[in-house]
């Protein structure tokens, strides 16, 4: 191979993509839609909330009025029990209230009310879950009392707990660290995702440079110059270079666009949120249900606790401390060079098949039946690395963390957890000498396939030409 050839390639291929539109518009958007996914949560719990709205309350019970108590979003008119609920339903507007709440007489059997709201528009989950938290305290306050047990209201709550769990590791001096999985859980999805995202974009990418030469006929020009093994290495490490560049372009623009919207709109406010208990009981609720549910999070108390320093017990680490102390437990080194690894590797493993298969074919739209074989195990280590988290050390983990068209993606989402170092070395080994086997069929495959025209390529074809000489 002429390596003075090899790196002219490389050179063109790198400055073909850099200066594409294309290349530019993903490099500078990207990064302002990591920002925005950063901080939009924050946004969004600051900027969603409701319009005032006047309740106007028929209680025919009698105990739940007393429990309805003005607040930002609600005001509560007391409309009697005399009134007519059909006619005033019919015309909100002119009854001089948004939303009419009609409660039920107490049933003598069930100790209970039925409550009805009426509205022009649906009410907002929030303030439907407030009226109906507010008429459940009320109930639950009269049952209490028709047992006519003296403070039995405080023997109740005294029943109640509320224990935190906290995880403790050991390191080998004996040293205990607070270690919370669902940070764990929240990295590894993180590191599968985006090794999973940069291999199959990359790879794509270097297909599709193949095919757009092979059908435009450049291809015959340039390899009446150079060896058909030196053009795909050529556009394979030159497509690599312009994925490392776009990564790094894109952690230093989010890290200075973060930057800027912490300085306009106050770093206390962005990251506070955070900063309390709520936001560790979220992350343990994550962990042990695999995903999170938007119908379990009270926004409003979120806030409210968030904006409460004195939420946190005294001598008790805060959300940010849990997180901050979790990440220090982390050998960020060991992940850093594991991704560098794992994404060069894996990216010149699926970029070399991905290149095989742009040779074979004359448009895009030819290679989806010969994708298929290659696509289907980067995907299945996709959706074993989201899960991963639940059992990282399990036989099924642990083997596809070991198969190199899946260990890239899986091992990745193991290393936050903790893998011992030979696991760590055989996936690595695995995974270079199963490059070196697929890059050699790739490079026959691919100088039979590139000058190849006029006919749709099969496995059969694929077959032959591997087993030529």
């Amino acid at each position: 191979m002429n390596f003075k050839k090899l790196g002219i390639i490389i050179q063109r291929e790198y400055l073909n993509k850099v200066k594409k539109k294309s290349f530019l518009l993903i490099t500078f958007l990207a990064p302002v839609f990591f920002a925005a996914i950063a901080i939009l949560p924050s946004v969004i719990m600051m900027g969603t909330r409701e319009e005032a709205k006047k309740v106007g309350v028929i209680d025919r019970s009698g105990i739940v009025l007393q429990y309805l108590e003005d607040n930002d979003v609600t005001h509560y008119i007391n409309l009697g029990t005399e009134v007519n609920v059909d006619s005033l339903k019919a015309d909100l507007k002119a009854s001089g209230v948004d939303v009419l709440l009609s409660i039920s007489a107490l049933d003598p059997e069930t100790r209970s009310v039925k409550a009805d709201t009426y509205s022009a528009k649906p009410l907002g989950m929030d303030t439907g879950s407030m009226i109906e938290g507010r008429i459940n305290d009320a109930v639950e306050a009269y049952r209490i009392e028709s047992y006519g047990i003296e403070n039995l209201e405080e023997i109740m709550e005294g029943v109640k707990s509320n224990v935190k769990l906290r995880s403790y590791t050991i390191d080998e001096s004996g040293k205990e660290n607070i270690s919370e999985s669902g940070i764990y859980m929240i990295l590894s999805m993180i590191l599968g995702m985006a090794i999973y995202m940069f291999i199959a974009l990359f790879s794509g990418m270097v297909m599709s440079s193949v095919i757009e030469e092979k059908s435009s006929r450049v291809v015959e020009v340039l390899m009446s110059s150079v060896k058909a093994t030196e053009l795909m290495f050529g556009k394979i490490i030159g497509v690599a270079l312009v994925a490392l560049t776009q990564f790094l372009l894109w952690i230093l623009l989010t890290i200075m666009l973060l930057g800027i919207a912490m300085g306009i709109m106050g770093k206390d406010k962005i990251m506070g949120i955070f900063d309390d208990d709520s936001t560790t009981e979220m992350v343990q609720q994550m962990s042990a249900t695999g995903g999170l549910n938007p119908g379990d999070i009270d926004l409003e108390s979120a806030l409210a606790a968030a904006s409460d320093t004195t939420a946190v017990a005294a001598g008790e680490p805060s959300g940010m401390d849990v997180v901050m102390s979790t990440l220090g437990n982390i050998n960020l080194g060991q992940i850093v060079i594991a991704f560098l690894f794992f994404f060069v590797f894996g990216y010149l493993l699926y970029a070399s098949l991905f290149a095989a298969i742009g040779s074979s074919v004359e448009n895009e739209g030819d290679s989806t039946q010969l994708q298929l074989p290659v696509t289907i195990p980067l995907m299945i280590g996709f959706f074993v690395a989201l899960y991963a988290f639940k059992a990282p050390g399990s036989q099924l983990v642990f083997w596809f963390s070991m198969i190199p068209f899946t260990s890239p993606i899986v091992m990745l989402a193991r290393i936050p957890f903790g893998v011992a170092t030979w696991e760590l070395v055989l996936s690595i080994v695995l995974l270079v000498g199963t490059f070196i086997a697929c890059a050699w069929a790739s490079a026959k495959i691919y100088k039979v396939g590139i000058l190849m025209f006029g006919k749709k390529s099969t496995f059969k074809d694929l077959w032959k030409w591997l087993k030529q000489k």
